[in-house]
């Protein structure tokens, strides 16, 4: 038996005016996702267990068979093992954004997150403004390490850890008063946070990025700390080799931590031009050497947190289409073949930021296509069957049932 999950990170969302009172996935067209829903079973799981913050990196864990409340201890550490960086048992990771705040001049406190990602910054200009930060602001056993487009991890050997720290795309056209770091260590974050501006204001790339319209990355922001976590081996756990398809650090993190093997799609960007189809056509592939594989699809999240309507529906439709339509075209008929899909929690529209409502799922059996009264896959249709997955975590087991 061969096993895929299909991830369509934030796709889950509230009813939009704009959409006639319909959530994105009740407008976007997704007949694949349809299919599933039509011949296999569908409900809703809840991915974020209370008291945990609903972030993806919460959410994936609970997808992939790990109960976060025994495993997560931060987002940036597991950002940091896909990048390499190595950790001792004290040091602390955080992630490092490099973002673009508007009302500079009238003080730090008094400026507005006005771009969580920098204008979706290129990987080449943020390694070099990152490099620049590191040169002039390493201390104090603090180092800066360039990741992925805007997210980037900052080290702190036998750092804090127990700052309050808000995600910038939490506070997307927001102003950053009553957002920037409190607590332990908070005043050292905001030191850096600060001299972040003099490091980067003038900076060559900030300089062309202006003079092309573009968001200068003005600032940095600190957020998502935590020392490195100890998790079980996928394989130790299920007894089956996997294998992670994604754009990000934080899932490639996940599936280095958990000893997955990581392929890498030449094209795969995390946002709406990802290479979608490439994604599919490479976990197929990867089918022959591994028995389960974890598609990641970034973009209708990061199309949630900008809040632009279009560019989700588009994600959707194009998750639906190029993701799930080829590995069906390819598997529908042949017996052999488990999927699970759904997203791994809400990035509604109207809120720019993450929810820990439960989110629909999805599960096939290429072996067991009978078809079922659900009528197709969005929010409502899931919950009208009255499955409801508490436990998110456990939903792979049912996955990987004999």
């Amino acid at each position: 038996m061969k096993y895929l999950v299909l991830l369509g990170d934030g796709m889950a969302g509230l009813p939009l005016e704009e959409l006639g009172g319909k959530t994105v996935l009740q407008y976007a067209g997704t007949p694949n996702l349809d299919y599933l829903a039509r011949h296999g079973t569908m409900g809703m799981a809840r991915t974020v267990p209370a008291g945990l913050p609903p972030g993806s990196d919460v959410a994936n864990l609970s997808v992939l068979g790990y109960d976060p409340r025994i495993y997560y201890t931060g987002r940036a550490p597991l950002e940091a093992a896909a990048m390499g960086l190595p950790m001792g048992p004290e040091d602390i990771a955080y992630r490092c954004n490099l973002v673009t705040l508007g009302g500079l001049e009238k003080g730090y406190e008094s400026s507005v997150m006005e771009d969580f990602s920098a204008g979706h910054i290129s990987t080449a200009e943020a390694r070099a403004l990152i490099e620049e930060i590191d040169r002039r602001m390493r201390r104090n056993g603090v180092s800066f390490h360039p990741g992925v487009s805007y997210r980037h991890i900052m080290l702190w050997e036998k750092g804090e850890v127990g700052a309050i720290c808000t995600p910038p795309h939490d506070i997307s056209g927001r102003p950053v008063a009553g957002h920037l770091p409190s607590g332990e260590g908070a005043d050292f974050l905001l030191e850096l946070m600060k001299a972040s501006v003099g490091a980067l204001s003038g900076h060559e790339v900030n300089r062309a990025r202006e003079a092309a319209s573009k968001s200068p990355a003005n600032s940095i922001w600190l957020w998502g700390q935590g020392k490195k976590p100890a998790l079980p081996a996928f394989k130790q756990r299920y007894n089956i080799n996997g294998a992670m398809i994604s754009a990000v650090d934080l899932m490639k993190g996940i599936a280095k931590i958990l000893g997955m093997r990581i392929i890498d799609v030449p094209g795969a960007t995390g946002y709406i031009d990802t290479d979608y189809k490439g994604k599919a056509k490479a976990a197929l592939s990867a089918l022959d050497l591994v028995d389960f594989v974890y598609v990641h699809v970034e973009a209708p999240d990061e199309a949630g947190h900008a809040g632009n309507v279009n560019h989700k529906v588009q994600a959707v439709e194009d998750f639906d289409e190029k993701v799930v339509g080829t590995v069906l075209d390819a598997v529908k008929g042949r017996p052999g073949f488990r999927v699970l899909s759904m997203p791994d929690h809400p990035t509604p529209i109207k809120i720019k930021s993450h929810t820990s409502d439960p989110v629909p799922f999805v599960l096939w059996d290429s072996g067991r296509d009978e078809e079922t009264d659900n009528p197709g896959y969005d929010e409502a249709r899931a919950a009208a069957t009255g499955v409801i997955v508490e436990e998110g975590w456990s939903l792979i087991d049912r996955l990987l049932k004999s």
